[in-house]
């Protein structure tokens, strides 16, 4: 069978699973995946991806929901595994299609809140709580909680049993021994789950290609009683906003440390509110303060956590490291803590925003320099680890680039799943099980929605290959005027360039232009040419060759031929 058309068979006819990863493979970001019974339809996880450098002006990307639209009457609940924006960050735009409940644990059903209140959607949303080793049924399928470590509190695994068999998504996770929070994973859930029979296991491949162990969460706070003991002046903490173990390190190092703690942009603030509404956070109220009030203390006393560790333009500290944000400048003997490393894509914005740090007089520690910073994903270890316990039947590495889930795929083989069980598959694959088969058989759509602006798929490819084109080669529109009996020209041509010359110099260039289509147009009109679009080709024509003969450069031409 030839899966790589859009092409999705008719189920068989007995008790079947379907499992379909909509986006999170061969990419990191757009996490969201379809499981899918006779009769019922779950789904879990719906994120965002932000943009590469190929996207020109696209906000964030999200995933293509057409799948869901065609099975509607299906569709049960959205099971949210924790409260990233690669996990979460697509919720506001499914919930505009579908009226169907969400459920998570408390801080991922709260950061979600927050997210629907900034797309003024209080109160559409079915949002349901649950806590780790609950469990919930929604048609035929049954989800159970189970507790896990990652960067960011409440997060789970989740096991959906069905009729066919059982389906474990360990979401994001890490074997921490030591967490922050003093709850290590729930060995014992993930071990019972497999005595139990697992049918096929999906599992983040973040980290399948480092070796070893992932450091604990507590390690950074070594890195941060070093920082604090030594800085002399206020120190700037850069972490994802979502990453409470991480905040609440901070704090505490404040207190031991006598500083007070500002937390700079919503988004972090929104997080630090719901946290500690919670319990997720201990913030003692006197040791916080608004951002306003940080020149009236000591540089010595003063810890401000922002948002920013990515280099995204707009945020906290990126604004501070160009002097643009009007409420903190970075100083001379401030210590800025990047406590994060770059994903994927975002590594020229992190490191221009440490260049313009440094030049601002700073000391920047950054990255995993002074171990200021430990991943929320498992190493290899810990993922064989993962796979010893569950022992699934068929495998499926999510979450990750494509080499990436390569690589778990054969981690999985090392602890004896069968290599024809192993599946390295890629957004919009249909895996179907049944009884007596696990394959994949057919394809739909997972590729990319891009959201600029308020617009939701409607900047495609097409749009996409023109903006490349003008940041490539620039822009030149002609302006004409011809008479609509003779076809001789009247006005013009004026030419406008934007991208293509510098234009104090292009005084010559342009006069040399507008010559050379004078005597172009006075031809066209001898030879008794009247239709404007023919005379606009030759336009555009003449001019891409006169540049392309004397630049060799290839604006886009827009030639603007009016008649009088």
């Amino acid at each position: 069978m030839n899966i790589n058309a859009l092409t999705v068979p008719e189920p068989p006819g007995g008790p079947y699973l379907r499992v379909i990863p909509l986006g999170g493979c061969g990419e990191i970001g757009r996490n969201m995946t379809v499981i899918e019974t006779n009769e019922d339809l779950v789904v879990v996880d719906c994120g965002l991806m932000f943009p590469d450098e190929e996207m020109y002006g696209v906000d964030i990307v999200i995933n293509d929901f057409t799948y869901l639209r065609e099975h509607r009457d299906k569709f049960r609940a959205l099971l949210v595994t924790h409260g990233h924006e690669d996990h979460i960050g697509g919720i506001p735009y499914l919930l505009r299609e579908f009226n169907v409940p969400v459920v998570g644990t408390a801080l991922t059903i709260a950061l979600i809140k927050a997210k629907s209140r900034d797309h003024k959607m209080i109160g559409e949303a079915n949002l349901v709580t649950v806590k780790p080793g609950d469990r919930v049924r929604y048609g035929s399928i049954e989800t159970e909680f189970v507790h896990i470590n990652h960067s960011v509190s409440g997060a789970c695994a989740l096991a959906l049993r069905t009729e066919t068999g059982t389906v474990f998504h360990t979401g994001d996770f890490k074997f921490d021994q030591t967490p922050i929070d003093g709850r290590p994973a729930d060995f014992a859930s993930i071990a019972r789950i497999g005595d139990e029979g697992v049918l096929c296991m999906l599992s983040d491949s973040t980290n399948a290609e480092r070796p070893g162990h992932t450091l604990s969460e507590r390690i950074v706070g070594e890195a941060f009683t070093n920082v604090f003991s030594h800085a002399k002046g206020r120190i700037i903490v850069a972490s994802f906003a979502s990453n409470v173990p991480r905040i609440q390190q901070v704090i505490d190092h404040a207190i031991t440390f006598d500083r007070k703690i500002a937390f700079l942009g919503r988004s972090l603030t929104n997080v630090v509110h719901f946290a500690s509404e919670l319990g997720y956070l201990s913030v003692p109220a006197d040791r916080t303060m608004r951002v306003e009030e940080i020149e009236e203390l000591p540089p010595e006393k003063v810890v401000v956590m922002t948002t920013g560790s990515q280099g995204e333009p707009m945020s906290g500290l990126t604004r501070m490291s160009v002097r643009d944000n009007p409420r903190l400048k970075i100083v001379p003997g401030d210590t800025v803590v990047i406590s994060a490393t770059p994903i994927p894509g975002n590594e020229k914005g992190v490191y221009k925003t440490i260049d313009n740090l440094y030049r601002l007089g700073a000391i920047v520690v950054h990255g995993t320099d002074g171990r200021s910073h430990v991943s929320g994903h498992g190493s290899q270890e810990e993922l064989l680890l993962m796979l010893n316990l569950v022992r699934p039947e068929f495998f499926v590495p999510v979450h990750g680039e494509y080499r990436m889930l390569v690589q778990h795929g054969k981690l999985a083989q090392r602890t004896g799943v069968d290599a024809r069980s192993v599946f390295v598959v890629e957004n919009g694959d249909v895996l179907e099980f049944t009884k007596d088969y696990g394959d994949k058989v057919g394809k739909t759509y997972g590729g990319h929605v891009f959201v600029d602006g308020s617009g939701v798929g409607d900047v495609g490819e097409a749009v996409l290959r023109d903006r490349r084109l003008l940041a490539a080669d620039g822009f030149m529109m002609v302006v004409v005027a011809i008479d609509s009996e003779e076809g001789r020209l009247i006005t013009g041509p004026d030419i406008i360039s934007r991208g293509v010359f510098y234009m104090p110099d292009a005084g010559g260039v342009m006069e040399e232009l507008r010559a050379e289509l004078t005597a172009l147009i006075e031809k066209v009109s001898l030879e008794g040419i009247r239709d404007v679009n023919t005379v606009k080709e030759h336009v555009r024509e003449g001019l891409a060759k006169a540049i392309m003969a004397r630049y060799k450069r290839r604006p886009v031409i827009v030639p603007v031929v009016m008649e009088v």
